[in-house]
C-alpha cells in the first residue's frame, strides 16, 4: 500500500508556512501499513494541481491532498478536483446546516454567500465532515486510486484525518502490520551508541529495521517491524528491546510512544508530590515551555521566569553583585545561586537554572561563545556544570535545554530513589 501526498498553496513554497500537515498524515498513514512514497508540494495552480493527480496516479494506491479549499478566489483545488473527474458541485444540506451553526454559535453573525459556497462539493464524492470548520474533506475514487481532498488548516486536517479518514482506509483497504518502537536516549552521542550496539543490531531479524534518529542532546532508536502477523511482531520488537535495555540501559530514559523525557519527568514529579521551577537566561523560556505544553504541567510546574538581562537576576532573583562581578554572570556560582534563589521564590521543591552565552556576540560575559553553567537545585542542595556546547547559537540553545533535562531527571530519579 502507497500513498503521496500533495500540499497546495504558493504560501509553502516561499518559506512562508511549514509544511507540518504533511508529517502528520505521513505519520498516521503509517500506523495503519500504509507507506508514504512520496510528498509533493505544488502552488495554486489548476494545471499544477491537474498534473500532480495525474503522476500520483500512476504509482500510489492513496492520494491525499491538502490546502486550497478556502471560501475565497485563490482557493481552487475543489473547482480543480471537479474537472478531474469530470463532475459538478452540488449542494450538500448536512454542510450548508453546519456552516450555518458555526457562524451563530461562534462568530454571531449570518455567514457570507462565499461562505455557504464552501457547501458545495463534487456530486460523486463521500463527504469525510469537517467538525471543526466549515470546508469539508472530499473522498473520491477512480480505477486507479483513492483521492483525498482536505483543508490545509492544520487543526481541522487533523480532526478529519484521525476521526474520519483513517477509519475509512481501514476499512476499504487489507493492509501489512507496521509496528514502530522508538528507544529515547540521553547523554550519549550517535556513533558511541552505534559501536557500543553493533553486535545487537546485526543479529536483529531481518524483518525489524532500525534507525538513528539523532538531535541535540539525545538520540532516538527507531526499532520498526514489517508482516502480517500482529502479535508476532510485537512480540519480536519487545524481545530485541529487552536485549537493548541491557547493553546501554544506563542512558535510555523511555520510549517515545509512551513519553519525551519532560513527560517523564512530569510524571516522577506527579507521583511523588514534587514541584519544580525554573530560571532561564541563555535557553529564554525553551525548557518552561515543553513543560507547560502538556496538559497537566500545573500539577508540579511552579512557574519561571528568564531574567535575560544581567541587571534583572539581581533585581528578581536577588543574585549578588559581589558574585556576579567575581565569577562572572555566565558561571556556575551564578547558576548555582539562581536555581536556589528560584527554588525558594516559587516554594519548588527543584529548581532549573541556565546562564550562558549563546552568541554570535559575547554578552555580558567574557566567558567564550557556547559557554553554559546549569544548576539543578534539589530538596537536599545543588548539583551544577559547565559545558563547551557549540559556536551556533540555535545547536547551543538547543543542546543546553536538552542537557537541563537530563540533569534533572537524574536529579529526581536520585531523589525518588530513596
Amino acid at each position: 500500500m502507497l500513498a503521496e501526498i500533495i500540499t497546495i498553496g504558493d504560501e509553502i513554497l516561499i518559506g512562508q508556512i511549514l509544511d507540518s500537515n504533511s508529517a502528520f498524515i505521513a505519520k498516521e498513514l503509517n500506523k495503519i501499513g500504509i507507506d508514504v512514497y512520496q510528498i509533493t508540494s505544488i502552488s495554486d495552480q489548476k494545471e499544477h494541481i491537474l498534473n500532480a493527480l495525474n503522476l500520483a496516479q500512476s504509482r500510489v494506491d492513496v492520494v491525499i491532498l491538502t490546502g486550497g479549499l478556502g471560501p475565497t478566489k485563490d482557493d481552487i483545488t475543489k473547482h480543480t478536483f471537479c474537472e478531474f473527474f469530470k463532475d459538478t458541485l452540488v449542494e450538500n444540506t448536512e454542510v450548508l446546516e453546519h456552516i450555518k451553526i458555526l457562524f451563530n454559535k461562534y462568530l454571531k453573525k449570518p455567514p457570507t454567500k462565499l461562505n455557504l459556497e464552501q457547501a458545495l462539493v463534487p456530486s460523486k464524492s463521500k463527504i469525510l465532515f469537517n467538525d471543526l470548520g466549515t470546508a469539508p474533506a472530499m473522498w473520491m475514487e477512480n480505477d486507479k486510486a483513492v483521492f483525498v481532498s482536505m483543508p490545509g488548516v492544520p487543526y481541522e486536517m487533523k480532526g478529519i484525518v484521525e476521526n474520519h479518514m483513517i477509519p475509512a482506509l481501514q476499512d476499504k483497504f487489507e493492509r501489512p502490520f507496521i509496528i514502530h518502537k522508538t528507544i529515547l536516549t540521553y547523554g550519549v552521542g550517535e556513533s558511541t551508541i552505534a559501536e557500543s550496539i553493533e553486535d545487537w543490531e546485526n543479529a536483529l531479524p531481518p524483518f525489524i529495521k532500525l534507525a538513528y534518529l539523532p538531535s541535540l542532546g539525545r538520540v532516538r532508536l527507531r526499532l520498526s517491524a514489517r508482516g502480517k502477523n500482529e502479535s508476532i511482531l510485537k512480540e519480536a520488537i519487545s524481545e530485541e528491546v529487552n536485549k537493548l535495555e541491557k547493553i546501554i540501559g544506563n542512558i535510555i530514559i523511555g520510549f517515545e510512544e509512551e513519553n519525551d523525557i519532560e513527560k517523564v519527568i512530569g510524571n516522577l514529579l506527579v507521583k511523588n508530590k514534587l514541584s519544580l521551577a525554573i530560571a532561564e537566561s541563555c535557553t529564554g523560556g525553551k525548557i518552561a515551555s515543553l513543560f507547560t505544553a502538556i496538559p497537566g504541567a500545573s500539577m508540579y510546574f511552579k512557574g519561571g521566569i528568564v531574567p535575560y538581562n544581567t541587571s534583572l537576576k539581581t533585581k528578581i532573583l536577588g543574585i549578588s553583585n559581589t558574585v556576579i562581578k567575581e565569577y562572572s554572570v555566565v558561571s556556575v556560582q551564578v547558576a548555582e545561586e539562581m536555581a536556589l534563589k528560584t527554588a525558594k521564590l516559587f516554594e519548588a521543591d527543584f529548581a532549573i537554572a541556565t546562564t550562558g552565552n549563546a552568541g554570535p556576540t559575547k554578552g555580558d560575559s567574557d566567558a567564550e561563545v557556547g559557554t553554559v553553567c546549569i544548576a539543578i537545585a534539589t530538596p537536599k542542595g545543588i548539583v551544577s556544570e559547565q559545558f563547551l556546547f557549540s559556536n551556533n547559537r540555535i545547536k547551543t540553545v538547543g543542546r543546553a535545554t536538552s542537557k537541563s533535562l537530563e540533569m534533572l531527571l537524574n536529579q529526581v530519579i536520585e531523589h525518588t530513589k530513596n
